[in-house]
C-alpha cells in the first residue's frame, strides 16, 4: 500500500528536498549508524551552527539505554498535567505549544475531529514503572475528513512548496494539535531521546502487526501513514526519531523527511534597544517605519494594553479578526468557527492566568484598532494571531502593532519575536530571517 502522489526512491531512506522551483529526492544511504542528511543549500534543514544544539545541562540520572524502555497507550486524561509540563521542560526545543494546556484546549475544542493516541514511554524495570519517562502527544484521523469544508479542521502546509502528497483516506497519525500548534517535539529529556525513539518506533511497529488490534481495540486497522509535522530544525527529537524508524525500514514502511514551511523570526541583539533594531533595517523601511510611527502618534497616545480579562474580551478580539479575515478567517457563523472560539476561551482559561497565552489591544488616544494574542516563555513572543479594524486603515494599524509588540518583546527581555508559520511579506519588514520546520513523514507500503 503506497499513499505518496509521486514515484520515491528505492532507497528505503529518502529525504526529500525541496528549493523555490524544484523538487527533487536525493537518496541518504542508511546503515547503523545512519549517515546525515546532505547539508546543501536545499536540504530539509540547515545545519546546527555550533553552540546553537541545545545541549542538556549534567543530567540528574544516567540516559536512558535503547532497547530499555516502552512506548505504551495511556489516555490524555490519565496524565498528570505537571508531569507533562516538567517533561516539556526538560527539552530545550519545547516551545508553549508543548504545555499541557495547549493540549487540553485542543481536545476540549476539536475532540470529535481525531482520535487520541497519546504514548507514555517508561522504563519497565525502573523502580516506578509507571513513571512517564517521556511522553509522546500523539491523534489519528484520516489525513482529510470529509467534514473538514464545514469544520475547518485541514492540516495547512506552506501554500507554495506543495508537500509529498498522501491520499485523502488515509489512516494518518499526527502529532496532538498539529492542526493549531506552530511548533511540535517529543516530550523528554535530551539525553534520553535515543531510546525513547526507539520505543515510539516499536510501538509503531506492534501497531501493524499482529497485535495491532490489542494496540488500539476501538479503531484496529493499522495505520497508513504517520504524518509528524512541526519539528524544530536542529531538534535532536527529529533526529532520533528519523534513526530510529529509518532502522526499521524493513517493517515495510518508507521514511521521507522534508522541509515543511519556515517561521519568520526576529532576534534581539543582547543590548539591543528598539532604536537599534530600526537601524539594522533597509533604509527605506525604517523611513517607512518610523514615518508611520509619527503619524499614529500624533493621532493620539499609542498604548499596548494587555487584556485583564482575555475570556471577557474574547468577542473583541473575534470581531477585530473577522474584520480582517472575513469569511477566511477562524471564527465565522459555523460549527467550525465555534471550534476556534472553544479553543482560544480554554487556551485563556488555561493559560492565561500565568501570561503564557495572552491577549493584547492596541488603541490611539483611547481607540482600539487592533488585536493580538500570543504565547510567551522566557525566550520569546510568538505571535499566534492578529486583528485590526479596517476603518483604522489611515494609521497602519498592522504596522503599528508589529513596532508596538516588538518593542515591549525587548523591553521584558526577550531575545526573540516569532512570528510563526508562514512567509508572509509583512513579516519580513522587521528583519525577520527565516528558521525551517520539519516533517517526518513515514508511509506504510505492505500490508
Amino acid at each position: 500500500m503506497d499513499h505518496l502522489a509521486g514515484t520515491l526512491e528505492a532507497n528505503p531512506w529518502v529525504a526529500v528536498s525541496r528549493g523555490p522551483n524544484r523538487l527533487r529526492a536525493q537518496p541518504v544511504l542508511f546503515s547503523a549508524p545512519m549517515t546525515a542528511t546532505p547539508t546543501d543549500l536545499d536540504a530539509p534543514c540547515p545545519p546546527t551552527p555550533a553552540g546553537e544544539a541545545g545541549a542538556p545541562a549534567t543530567p540528574a540520572r544516567p540516559p536512558a539505554v535503547p532497547g530499555t524502555l516502552r512506548a505504551v497507550r495511556r489516555p490524555f486524561d490519565g496524565i498528570d498535567p505537571t508531569t507533562w509540563d516538567a517533561l516539556a521542560a526538560a527539552s530545550p526545543w519545547a516551545t508553549p505549544f508543548a504545555r499541557w494546556g495547549v493540549h487540553r484546549a485542543w481536545w476540549d475544542a476539536y475532540g470529535e475531529n481525531a482520535h487520541e493516541q497519546t504514548l507514555v514511554v517508561v522504563d519497565p524495570a525502573g523502580a516506578d514503572p509507571d513513571a512517564p519517562v517521556a511522553i509522546v502527544p500523539l491523534m489519528h484521523r484520516h489525513e482529510v475528513e470529509p467534514d473538514d469544508a464545514i469544520l475547518r479542521t485541514r492540516l495547512r502546509g506552506a501554500q507554495h512548496t506543495p508537500l509529498t502528497a498522501v491520499a485523502p483516506t488515509a489512516k494518518a497519525v499526527f502529532f496532538g494539535a498539529s492542526y493549531h500548534a506552530d511548533y511540535a517535539t517529543l516530550l523528554a529529556r535530551p539525553a534520553d531521546l535515543p531510546a525513547v525513539a526507539e520505543a515510539v518506533a516499536d510501538a509503531l511497529v506492534e501497531a501493524l502487526g499482529a497485535s495491532g488490534e490489542a494496540h488500539d481495540p476501538d479503531h484496529p486497522a493499522p495505520w497508513d501513514v504517520v504524518d509528524l509535522r512541526r519539528f524544530r530544525c536542529g531538534d535532536p527529537a527529529a533526529d532520533a526519531l528519523a534513526e530510529a524508524l529509518g532502522a526499521r525500514t524493513g517493517r515495510g514502511w518508507t521514511v521521507v523527511r522534508e522541509r515543511e514551511e519556515v517561521c519568520p523570526v526576529v532576534t534581539f541583539e543582547p543590548g539591543a534597544d528598539f532604536e537599534a533594531l530600526l537601524g539594522t533595517l533597509d533604509k527605506k523601511e525604517r523611513h517607512e517605519v518610523r514615518r508611520k510611527l509619527r503619524r499614529a502618534e500624533s493621532a493620539g497616545e499609542v498604548s499596548l494594553v494587555r487584556s485583564a480579562d482575555p475570556v471577557a474580551d474574547l468577542d473583541a478580539f473575534v470581531d477585530f479578526h473577522q474584520k480582517r479575515w472575513g469569511a477566511e478567517g477562524l471564527f465565522p457563523a459555523t460549527a467550525g468557527g465555534d471550534q476556534s472560539r472553544t479553543f482560544f476561551r480554554r487556551l485563556f482559561e488555561l493559560l492565561g492566568r500565568d501570561g503564557t497565552f495572552q491577549l493584547h489591544f492596541l488603541t490611539v488616544d483611547g481607540r482600539r484598532i487592533a488585536a493580538g494574542v500570543w504565547f510567551e516563555d522566557a525566550d520569546a513572543w510568538y505571535l499566534y494571531n492578529a486583528g485590526v479594524d479596517p476603518e483604522a486603515r489611515e494609521l497602519s494599524p498592522g504596522v503599528l502593532m508589529s513596532a508596538t509588540a516588538i518593542r515591549a518583546a525587548i523591553a521584558a527581555g526577550r531575545r526573540r519575536f516569532d512570528y510563526l508559520r508562514g512567509d508572509e511579506p509583512y513579516k519580513y519588514e522587521w528583519g525577520a530571517i527565516d528558521e525551517p520546520i520539519q516533517r517526518l513523514l513515514v508511509v506504510r507500503t505492505v500490508g
